[in-house]
């Protein structure tokens, strides 16, 4: 049976890991554990930044917005992934595979941004503190976190709407656990060369520009942190740093493996658990490492869970 592209198709059927029924099992539990370790902590990380005036700072105004999008860019795959891992129906309405399209893709791109101001922000409070005040004053800041948001969004409307306009010719198996644009591609009937270097495009834009501000900007802290004359000082500034970088490095090394490193050079399972670390994990690591470590957010707790109390 054949189908065109509109809102009459059957929808599509989610593949996932449904070859491997005892994985599914166990990525059921941990994926699940994970998704509200991931609202627990990033919505307690945009309580504690509204609540206490403290944190009415750039670095955890952009904080609050890297928790928002972890929100909501992990509810947008991980509760259809938890149904599909759950049971026996593996299908996704043709409506809920173009919401979660648009809406993912809007979200992690907007993150990919935003890490990169983030950095920028770092680099500006620890390179040039004396500046810092001037250069990241809160009508600046608003500007940052509105251009993330708005890339992201461009983005989306851009490669979904393409994506969206080729033919499937009733293809109707994705195998992925979600619907993603280059799996999508796959699907496609016709050459999808132009999909593909315009894929290949925004990649470079939304995934190796950033990384490389961001690397750059580590890079002069890293050389300010080897001034400080404080050894305990430094192993803790370092400690910090090796973190942060850890996250990005995890963040965008498996969405530039997925997006950037052609299709037939991996197998269809290494794509699959390749994207549960930046879909499932990085969401959980971002609290975890940026704030819930910080003595500054630890106290605030206190507070609000004295004042509750």
């Amino acid at each position: 049976m054949w189908w065109t592209n509109d809102s009459t198709l059957p929808g599509f059927i989610l593949v996932g890991f449904s070859d491997r029924p005892q994985l599914e099992l166990v990525l059921f539990g941990v994926i699940l554990f994970l998704y509200m370790m991931t609202l627990l902590g990033n919505a307690t990380i945009i309580l504690v930044s509204l609540v206490d005036s403290k944190l009415h700072t750039p670095m955890y105004f952009f904080l609050s917005h890297l928790s928002f999008l972890d929100l909501c860019f992990t509810s947008s795959i991980t509760p259809q992934l938890l149904v599909n891992l759950g049971g026996s129906d593996k299908s996704i309405t043709y409506g809920g595979c173009v919401v979660q399209l648009y809406v993912s893709l809007a979200l992690g791109s907007t993150e990919c941004v935003l890490l990169a101001v983030m950095s920028y922000d770092r680099y500006i409070a620890i390179c040039r503190p004396l500046h810092y005040a001037f250069a990241m004053r809160p009508g600046f800041c608003h500007i940052l976190a509105s251009v993330a948001w708005l890339s992201g969004v461009a983005t989306t409307l851009i490669q979904s709407t393409l994506t969206l306009q080729l033919p499937f010719c009733g293809h109707r198996q994705v195998d992925h656990f979600f619907c993603e644009v280059p799996v999508l591609i796959k699907l496609a009937c016709v050459d999808p060369t132009f999909n593909q270097a315009e894929l290949f495009v925004a990649s470079v834009l939304f995934l190796v520009v950033p990384l490389s501000l961001i690397l750059i900007s580590y890079w002069h802290i890293a050389l300010a942190v080897l001034k400080i004359k404080s050894a305990i000082g430094r192993h803790k500034a370092f400690g910090t740093c090796s973190s942060h970088l850890m996250v990005v490095i995890i963040f965008y090394g498996t969405i530039i493996f997925m997006y950037l490193q052609p299709a037939k050079s991996r197998s269809k399972d290494q794509g699959k658990f390749v994207s549960l670390f930046y879909t499932v994990v990085t969401p959980i690591l971002n609290p975890l490492i940026y704030t819930l470590r910080n003595k500054e957010v630890k106290e605030a707790l206190k507070k609000i869970l004295g004042r509750t109390l």
